[in-house]
């Protein structure tokens, strides 16, 4: 066979591959519905978090998860004093049990309402979700869980900096699409909160479309 034969032949093959190539690494395998509320200042005003922001002690807030897709996703709470909370799932059993598309996920669960104490200071919520598990993730979780009091802020500083690794590890990957949902014809806005009938926060979704792996970091200045 000429070289000139080969080498066409060689060059179609490639170009044939690279829609093939191109649709594997955007395919849509990450698929669900979050939200983040909160209860701000003296008359409870409804509050959609979806951006670094300023709460004071005594605002409430309150999150959702609902799965689209079979996915994994994990929130993560990093207190102001060193302290890491797994919001979601409620355990890390959970994966494989109650954990099913196209029911809502409360955090925390029922109608209760995480207030914010007196311990001010910077604390971060980071939402995470992949097609696989984060096996290491949550390993170092399970760590940090089961540790005594005198080695959790080490395992704390641990949690977050391979939450870090994780994101870094997986930054290439793209978020296909990221939006507010519309209930009712109503955009997610703010309203007054009733004391006798708190908001659904499943009225302030967003939706998002990802491929292989998603992270979003809310940083709250907690005064």
């Amino acid at each position: 066979m000429k070289p000139v034969l080969v080498c066409f032949i060689a060059i179609a093959l490639l170009v044939s591959t690279l829609p093939v190539l191109a649709q594997t690494q955007t395919t849509e395998n990450i698929g669900f519905k979050w939200a983040f509320g909160s209860l701000v200042g003296k008359d409870r005003k409804f509050v959609s978090i979806t951006k670094d922001t300023v709460l004071k002690t005594g605002d409430e807030i309150k999150l959702l998860v609902e799965l689209t897709k079979d996915c994994y996703v994990y929130v993560l709470h990093y207190g102001s004093r060193g302290e890491v909370d797994l919001l979601f799932p409620y355990d890390l059993k959970q994966f494989d049990g109650d954990y099913n598309t196209g029911k809502n996920y409360y955090i925390p669960r029922g109608r209760s309402w995480i207030q914010l104490d007196k311990n001010t200071g910077t604390e971060k919520f980071y939402i995470l979700a992949s097609a696989e598990r984060l096996v290491d993730l949550e390993a170092k979780i399970a760590d940090y869980l089961s540790a005594d009091a005198s080695r959790k802020p080490s395992l704390a500083s641990e949690v977050v900096t391979l939450v870090r690794d994780v994101r870094n590890r997986y930054k290439s990957f793209a978020t296909l699409a990221e939006k507010p949902l519309t209930i009712g014809g109503n955009i997610r806005g703010t309203e007054k909160a009733e004391e006798s009938r708190r908001p659904d926060v499943a009225n302030i979704v967003s939706q998002v479309s990802a491929s292989n792996f998603y992270s979003k970091t809310f940083t709250i200045d907690h005064q």
